[in-house]
């Protein structure tokens, strides 16, 4: 079976070998291991990998784009004229493939919505990564792609993978997930709730992941007393302006910036942090909250996309308002009930654990 790949997510191509960002390439990488071969449609540029990026296990086929951006009329412009040649190259790949995926929401993702819809008879997957609620506001194109993929009479032989279970779907709308550990990294490890509760905040340092708000929300915990830390892992365009937010509040002492780590250096930091502080704006399946529980780390998000979902309504978390003072004061509130937080922590555990990286790729095969 050929794979065809369409995808918006920016490669790298450095000593023959194609490189993307870690989380995506692992996934993908499960995918292709029932294909014979594999086709990638996506921009790329030439340049080595950081830390964050690793590459196929097997090199696939390539075919380059370049990226589309509609954030100005200039941009808008010069992307409306790449369009024509996109197109092009998106239907030689559905052409030419066996089995269709789509990576989405993206400007080429969409113009991947419109071409498929031209092969009825090819089987496709679309792995939707971002917020499926249907009553989440969002950009128009994003809701012209859900539009497209939720109808079964232009979207044919297609299975739509999303997060959450949402009400009045398609019948080609599959609740989905993704998964990072395996059954043998399940530990029987409880947390204990006393001395120093450490939060950490895992994501990129952007505006819609709020990691300043994750900072006032702890500086709230110790100025009412608690004697709490977080540490920040991650970079991002807010990391000079949160360094000098640390300093000039006189916070270094409790809160850090760590920067970048590997997953078997992190999976260490869940097990030794009491709390993921996570008020992002937006999110599709929020990785870092399922990796914390998965060692019984108290997610507390806001609640958005499938979190409320993951959570079971604050069965296995805590979901805060963006406000840092209102946030600050229901965690103050609960951490006063020591049950309860182990409460959380084991129904957080039992949870994640059933999304295991074995089970991700038994799902997987599935739909192939």
């Amino acid at each position: 079976m050929k794979f065809g790949i369409i995808t918006y997510i920016e490669h790298k191509e450095y000593e023959k070998q194609y490189y993307s960002y870690s989380p995506y390439i692992d996934e993908m990488n499960l995918w292709l291991k029932y294909a014979n071969s594999a086709l990638v449609l996506a921009p790329k540029f030439s340049q080595s990998p950081d830390d964050s990026e690793t590459s196929y296990a097997t090199n696939p086929d390539f075919i380059e784009v370049p990226a589309l951006n509609f954030s100005s009329t200039g941009e808008a412009l010069r992307s409306t004229f790449k369009t024509p040649g996109i197109l092009m190259k998106i239907w030689k790949v559905c052409k030419d493939s066996d089995h269709i995926h789509l990576r989405c929401p993206g400007n080429i993702s969409l113009l991947g919505c419109i071409v498929q819809i031209f092969f009825p008879k090819k089987p496709k997957t679309v792995k939707y990564a971002g917020n499926w609620d249907p009553a989440s506001k969002q950009p128009g194109s994003y809701r012209f792609q859900k539009w497209i993929l939720s109808n079964t009479f232009l979207s044919r032989n297609m299975k739509v993978l999303v997060y959450g279970k949402w009400p009045k779907q398609s019948t080609n709308i599959v609740p989905f997930f993704t998964a990072s550990y395996s059954e043998k990294e399940i530990q029987s490890k409880e947390k204990v709730f006393s001395g120093v509760l450490n939060f950490i905040f895992v994501g990129s340092l952007s505006e819609g992941k709020e990691p300043l708000k994750a900072i006032k929300i702890v500086q709230f915990l110790r100025k009412n007393g608690l004697n709490v830390n977080l540490r920040l892992y991650g970079e991002g365009i807010l990391k000079n302006e949160i360094e000098d937010y640390i300093s000039t509040s006189g916070s270094h002492d409790y809160i850090m910036l760590k920067g970048f780590v590997k997953k078997e250096k992190l999976k260490k930091i869940y097990q030794d942090s009491h709390f993921l502080l996570l008020p992002s704006r937006s999110e599709g399946w929020p990785k870092a909250v399922a990796e914390a529980m998965f060692f019984g780390c108290i997610p507390v998000s806001t609640p958005v996309s499938c979190v409320p979902w993951m959570l079971g309504n604050e069965n296995r978390g805590i979901l805060i308002e963006p406000e840092p003072a209102a946030a600050g004061q229901k965690i103050l509130d609960l951490i006063k009930d020591k049950e309860k937080l182990k409460r959380l922590s084991e129904n957080a555990k039992n949870w994640s654990r059933q999304y295991t990286l074995e089970r991700f790729e038994s799902e997987i095969s599935k739909l192939l």
